[in-house]
């Protein structure tokens, strides 16, 4: 039995929902509640992005989620619109799935929640429960009920765990299923319009609720930091970090997620969470240490992969061609927030290096801001040809198969650093490049 065919149960009760927000969080949430059988309309600004969902395609790329949108989408199931104010209107749940940005100070930026909150307070019914998925700090919930003041309308946290790439998944057959409010009614109806998934469900305050959400991914990014830590020691004395993961995830109380060696953490979530929540535990009057080393260690890594090339390049970059494979913050997503192969390719521009860059993603003709410096090249040869390095940064599978035979004859000088543990070392050494992989030798 497939995924969908074993979380496809027609609701007794089906309900109306608005999801305001067609990003990452609000396009697979909107996606799993159609399927489940309710009634959805989602709310997203960007023309592009209504249009897409309108024809049944996703504007994001995620694993399984176009079939599945096409699905609600020709049923009737789901909706989209670009008024919130029509979206919520009649809607007994209204799901806030808008983004939070870190701000300078490493805050979050709550204007996007104020905004939607102040737009849909006059819409909303009598008694709509409106749900805060969005990755808020502690307080948010009764800031956002401040912001509708209307005595009817309940609000709860529940905050999301979706992981890029396979957020459908995520969403169908999520770990847990976490709920705060103060009315616990209004936290059990939101809890079951996810039964379907079969989920252990945690109900909690809204404070703990929210707080949930930071402490995972703080935990998850500290752990990330470890082993890249743990990788940059097997380079000093030799050891082999892929060995050592064996070692360490084999044990049950460690396990083997998140201990993957790369150049670094990023995307939408770990970044600004961490900083986040060192934020509110500031202002509560705690430092919390173990997060910040988890933060600096993160810029080490990369730091650290640039002085590895340099070093293979002969001691200085300025002037080197290096090829730059991979630039979103992992594979299967095209989103290139906070991504660490960025940061890495900053740092090489920074030691006079010229890049020429490559991913499936991202086109030779993209202007964006984040790769207009790069160099970006139509295909992975024209990337490679003339590189005095090849610095794999993101783990696309295709990384896994490449023909060194064919490509290392083509480069400058044959340097290959794998910061993602893809590259077949043996295939590539017999090529006759000198390859160097993050924490094996």
């Amino acid at each position: 039995m497939s995924l969908l065919d074993s979380t496809h149960q027609t609701v007794s009760h089906p309900e109306r929902i608005a999801v305001i927000g067609a990003g990452y969080v609000g396009i697979p949430t909107a996606v799993m509640l159609a399927h489940f059988g309710h009634s959805v309309v989602i709310a997203e600004r960007d023309e592009f992005r209504r249009e897409s969902i309108r024809n049944g395609r996703s504007p994001i790329l995620e694993d399984g989620l176009e079939d599945v949108l096409a699905a609600v989408v020709q049923s009737g199931q789901l909706e989209v619109t670009a008024d919130a104010v029509q979206a919520v209107a009649g809607a007994k749940f209204v799901f806030l799935c808008v983004a939070t940005p870190m701000d300078d100070d490493g805050r979050a930026d709550l204007s996007f929640i104020d905004a939607v909150a102040q737009q849909i307070a006059h819409a909303l019914r009598d008694d709509a429960i409106v749900v805060n998925k969005s990755t808020v700090p502690v307080g948010t919930m009764e800031r956002v009920r401040s912001l509708i003041n209307r005595p009817g309308v309940r609000v709860v946290s529940n905050p999301e765990f979706l992981r890029e790439g396979t957020a459908l998944g995520d969403s169908l057959k999520p770990d847990r299923i976490v709920v705060g409010a103060e009315d616990r009614d209004a936290a059990k109806s939101v809890a079951q319009l996810f039964a379907s998934t079969g989920a252990p469900v945690v109900v909690t305050d809204a404070t703990t609720s929210e707080l949930i959400k930071y402490a995972s991914n703080a935990f998850l990014a500290t752990k990330l930091s470890f082993i890249n830590t743990m990788s940059r020691l097997c380079d000093q004395l030799g050891a082999d970090v892929d060995d050592l993961v064996r070692g360490m995830g084999s044990d049950h109380r460690i396990g083997f997620p998140f201990l993957n060696p790369g150049p670094g953490w990023g995307g939408s979530c770990l970044p600004k969470d961490t900083s986040a929540l060192v934020a509110i535990a500031a202002d509560a009057g705690l430092s919390l240490d173990v997060v910040r080393a988890a933060i600096e260690s993160n810029a080490a890594q990369q730091r650290h992969i640039v002085t590895q090339v340099a070093a293979m390049v002969g001691g200085a970059l300025s002037g080197k061609t290096v090829a730059v494979l991979g630039l979103t913050f992992k594979a299967n997503t095209g989103d290139r927030r906070d991504s660490p192969a960025l940061q890495v390719a900053e740092l090489l521009l920074a030691a006079g290096a010229r890049l020429h860059s490559f991913d499936p993603t991202v086109s030779a003709d993209d202007s964006s801001s984040d790769v207009a410096n790069l160099g970006v090249c139509a295909t992975l040869e024209e990337a490679v040809v003339g590189a005095d390095a090849a610095v794999v940064l993101t783990e696309w599978a295709m990384f896994r198969s490449l023909e060194w035979s064919r490509l290392v004859p083509t480069m400058a000088q044959p340097c290959i650093y794998d910061a993602r543990s893809v590259v077949d070392l043996e295939a590539a050494r017999a090529a006759g490049a000198m390859v160097r992989s993050i924490g094996r030798s």
